[in-house]
């Protein structure tokens, strides 16, 4: 192996060298977007560091999918800015139960369901939103995101005078849980952070749930979904204030779900330029 290539290897990089790689017309387009395109050829064949970049990408993502949950490690963090929190477990007991088992990634166990219940008992009035926090399939997103999406939202709606349940930190949880845990605390409303699935360029996205009137049950038709909370994909801020666009409608016609539609960027849009606009895909 020649020097340039082992010193890229080192790097954990590698790099063909310009002489033999052929680009293509698209090349120009990778400085626009993370895709895999213009990647040009050696040959027939792609070149060796876009393939070992592509298998490092899939490495990445494997490996967010197991990385274990420090749920007890972030509820601290949490605590020590000021919020409660409860720890809890689905119904899957290990992560390769999780994978195989969807259903149970969507279920509390007896314990978390009974821990629940005791704090819904100390309480005489519904709380307004439970936030809830899950691994998901990318304990790593959670990790990165949860602590800075959550301050950004709670400064976002800051001003609502929402009661808020205590946050729960669900290990080998799935997207329906919070149906269980919002019922179970007698909560108006539900959001669920959780990891979304990892992609080649996107082993870190957050994903974000929201569910008005939550119970066992519901399925994908009542939520509506906010993904690829990240760095390089939709911000912090743009996620709460979307969020809380949704929120906010909810409360006011009670509802959530396909019936419900994400009109935040219009609205902003329309207040700064001061016109009025609607959906040109209706009537």
């Amino acid at each position: 192996m020649g020097s340039h290539k082992r010193q890229a290897l080192d790097n954990k990089t590698v790099t063909s060298t310009p002489d033999n790689v052929t680009e293509g017309p698209w090349d120009t387009l990778r400085t626009l977007t993370p895709a895999r395109i213009g990647l040009g050829h050696a040959g027939t064949s792609l070149p060796t560091a876009a393939q070992l970049d592509f298998q490092f990408a899939h490495a990445q993502a494997r490996d967010a999918v197991h990385l274990p949950f420090d749920h007890a490690s972030l509820a601290e963090s949490l605590e020590a800015k000021g919020m409660d929190c409860l720890l809890l477990h689905s119904a899957a007991t290990d992560r390769h139960l999780y994978l195989q088992r969807p259903d149970l990634g969507r279920k509390l166990d007896d314990a978390s369901a009974t821990m629940l219940d005791e704090q819904a008992s100390t309480r005489a009035e519904p709380y307004d939103l439970a936030i809830v926090i899950a691994d998901g399939l990318s304990a790593l997103a959670i990790h990165r995101h949860a602590i800075p999406f959550v301050e950004r939202l709670l400064e976002q709606i800051d001003g609502e005078n929402w009661s808020l349940a205590p946050i729960t930190l669900v290990q080998e949880g799935r997207v329906a849980v919070a149906d269980e845990i919002g019922q179970r605390l007698n909560a108006r409303m539900t959001v669920i952070l959780i990891g979304e699935r990892p992609g080649l360029s996107s082993p870190d996205s957050l994903g974000l749930y929201f569910t008005y009137g939550p119970k066992v049950g519901l399925n994908d038709a009542h939520r509506n979904c906010i993904s690829n909370v990240r760095l390089e994909g939709l911000s912090y801020p743009m996620a709460a204030h979307r969020l809380h666009y949704l929120m906010r409608e909810a409360c006011r016609r009670q509802l959530s779900g396909v019936n419900l539609k994400d009109d935040a960027d219009m609205q902003t849009l329309a207040s700064e330029t001061g016109d009025t606009l609607s959906n040109f895909l209706l009537p």
